[in-house]
């Protein structure tokens, strides 16, 4: 079984910064692809942005330039780092994850419980 876990979520003013961690555990053997999701009020989860091993981030237009999206294989981690936060930011964050078990194994695709993001202008 694998679980994601995200933190560093919560309340910020317009313009300053948050750091989100998503926390891989379980029975892993690889994770090929690592994303982070945004579900803002009365909208569907949209990409914000995306990284596979051994590649550089993909950001969505409404956030490129702010947002980066990095990861650390050794331990399982994928974080974002968001800079100059707009109130249009708001939503609740989830990280995703493709995720191989064992060596013979496909990937699977998990997602996080999700973590809440408001920016207050």
């Amino acid at each position: 079984q694998v679980q994601l876990v995200e933190s560093g979520g919560g309340s910020v003013q317009a313009g300053g910064s948050l750091r989100l961690s998503c926390a891989a555990s379980g029975a892993i053997f690889s994770i090929n692809h690592m994303g982070w999701y945004c579900q803002a009020p009365g909208a569907q989860r949209e990409l914000v942005a995306d990284i596979i091993v051994g590649g550089s981030g993909n950001y969505a237009d409404s956030v490129e330039g702010r947002f980066t999206i990095s990861r650390d294989d050794a331990n399982n981690m994928v974080y974002l780092q968001m800079n100059s936060l707009k109130p249009e930011d708001t939503g609740v964050y989830y990280c995703s994850e493709d995720v191989r078990t064992g060596a013979a194994r496909p990937s699977r695709q998990y997602w996080g419980q999700g973590t809440q993001i408001t920016v207050c202008s």
